[in-house]
């Protein structure tokens, strides 16, 4: 893998003597979507985590070729990273229109309007329901309202935590659809999933974490062509589409 957007080496993560993350090295090339799979409790989150800032970690974490151990959550959004977590964290009292703003608040107002127009013109189910307090919306469209903010601040690298989870499958298929189309328009993509199959089938390269350590990588289609690896580590179901 080459034309690295990011580059994690030898990364690890402990809460107090447990360690999480055991020296994990990646890579995410730039307009690649990369995904780590790995079981609950396997350690994707809290690499995620590590990578934005959340979690202290040891190790090297580079970001276009620039070091991001030392720098706050805030700069590495500025320089272009942004996550999605697992819990979404949106605003449920806000409409989903200030959802969107508050993302993009570091932006112009010319910026963030453009920003705005994008967002709606690739969730266009948004747009529909904009006054609509984020409370209400279904799952499935409070994941897209998690990715809209997430995209507004205008990311080189979006970063994704399990985006599927509790999800109806033709739910599922839609986000999954909107992120092949993200990175089409030049976003890199980190997905953390469970759900293998479905991530198989979107992404280029592919990282097996297994209690908290590496166990395979390669590319997404080598890796979903092994029955053993996905019978033993990741499991047999999943959503296809």
């Amino acid at each position: 893998m080459s034309s690295a957007h990011l580059q994690v080496h030898e990364v690890s993560v402990s809460y107090g003597r447990t360690r999480a993350v055991n020296a994990v090295s990646l890579e995410v090339p730039k307009g690649a979507l990369v995904t780590i799979l790995g079981a609950n409790g396997a350690g994707k989150s809290t690499l995620l985590n590590a990578i934005m800032g959340i979690l202290p970690a040891k190790g090297s974490i580079r970001f276009d070729g620039h070091a991001l151990e030392q720098l706050p959550l805030e700069t590495r959004v500025a320089r272009g990273l942004s996550l999605v977590p697992e819990k979404r964290e949106l605003f449920p009292d806000l409409t989903v229109a200030d959802n969107l703003q508050l993302g993009g608040f570091r932006r112009r107002a010319a910026e963030r309007d453009k920003a705005l127009a994008d967002v709606y013109a690739q969730f266009p189910r948004l747009q529909e329901r904009q006054r609509q307090l984020a409370g209400t919306l279904s799952g499935g469209e409070r994941q897209m309202l998690a990715m809209g903010r997430a995209i507004m601040s205008q990311p080189k690298l979006l970063m994704l935590d399990e985006p599927s989870l509790g999800l109806a499958p033709r739910i599922v298929a839609e986000v999954f659809q909107r992120m092949v189309m993200l990175r089409e328009s030049g976003v890199s993509i980190l997905l953390v999933e469970q759900n293998a199959r479905a991530a198989l089938q979107v992404a280029d390269y592919a990282y097996v974490l297994e209690l908290g350590s590496i166990t395979k990588h390669g590319p997404a289609a080598e890796i979903a062509n092994d029955e053993r690896l996905i019978e033993s580590y990741l499991g047999l179901g999943g959503t296809e589409y």
